[in-house]
């Protein structure tokens, strides 16, 4: 039995059940007894409370989040960072990951394959405003709701841009899911805005096609395959993707960061031109 199920957190969280397990942390569902309402609660593992990078890790996201105010981006309302137990308090998410509706549909109608990624650009655009990068943007990370809406949760990788630090630990340079990380990251440099864009690239192209750019038996080969392969293209998979989501598709996935879109109000703009005019 799970030790903190039937648990009430801070005489306030009711724990209920678990709804999903990560590498650092457990997510519950649960009660906020004062404000009448169902959270989800992400609790950062026993095993990492003594290690000062994942409890730096596990307050960046919170960092992150509780300065975000986006409805494309999950909410947090509430933290706390004990010595015996640290979590967030977020907003519940009655949804599936994009990844699992993938998986389900196989590939997406391109309509609808658009209609996601503008709201993904949309919560992109506001994180790198307020200068936050994603950095593990993958559709594991993203929840969608019955009516079509697109939440983006998992901040925990993000990083404040404009202070410019240094990777210091090997872990952090693969960091990322390896299938949807810019090259850059495969070659563990500072990444800035422009690593989310390679990132929604590979996503719109898994979504459109069906299948990932790059496949291998391994973690490091596929990094190698991000660095130095081209995908197949879009259109040889899937004959009915139209030429212009095509290109916006390709220019996202760059390997050079220069020749990619330079923020997501860039991609969004393109994007808005194609809708106009889908034989564009």
């Amino acid at each position: 039995m799970d030790k903190y199920i039937g648990k009430r957190l801070d005489g306030r969280y009711e724990i209920r059940e678990v709804i999903g397990v990560g590498g650092m942390s457990y997510v519950y569902k649960a009660y906020d007894t004062i404000d009448d309402r169902i959270v989800a609660i992400k609790i950062l593992k026993d095993e990492y409370l003594t290690n000062e990078e994942f409890t730096r890790r596990f307050k960046n996201e919170s960092k992150a989040i509780a300065i975000l105010s986006h409805p494309n981006i999950v909410k947090v309302y509430d933290v706390s960072f004990g010595e015996r137990i640290q979590y967030i308090v977020m907003e519940y998410i009655d949804g599936i990951t994009l990844k699992e509706y993938i998986e389900q549909q196989k590939d997406i109608r391109w309509k609808e394959a658009v209609h996601f990624t503008v709201q993904i650009l949309r919560s992109l655009q506001h994180a790198h405003d307020k200068g936050i990068v994603h950095r593990d943007i993958k559709p594991q990370n993203i929840m969608l709701l019955s009516d079509g809406t697109i939440k983006v949760t998992d901040f925990g990788i993000a990083r404040f841009s404009r202070s410019d630090m240094r990777l210091t630990s090997a872990a952090e340079k693969a960091i990322g899911s390896v299938h949807y990380i810019s090259p850059e990251q495969a070659r563990g440099e500072i990444t800035d805005e422009k690593a989310d864009i390679y990132s929604v690239g590979v996503m719109l192209y898994e979504m459109l096609t069906g299948k990932l750019p790059f496949e291998a038996d391994n973690a490091v080969s596929v990094a190698i395959m991000q660095m130095q392969s081209e995908p197949v293209k879009l259109r040889d998979i899937n004959p009915d993707i139209p030429d212009g989501l095509e290109e916006i598709t390709i220019k996202a996935m760059q390997k050079d960061p220069a020749k990619r879109y330079q923020s997501a109000a860039e991609m969004l703009y393109d994007i808005d031109e194609f809708k106009r005019n889908p034989s564009i």
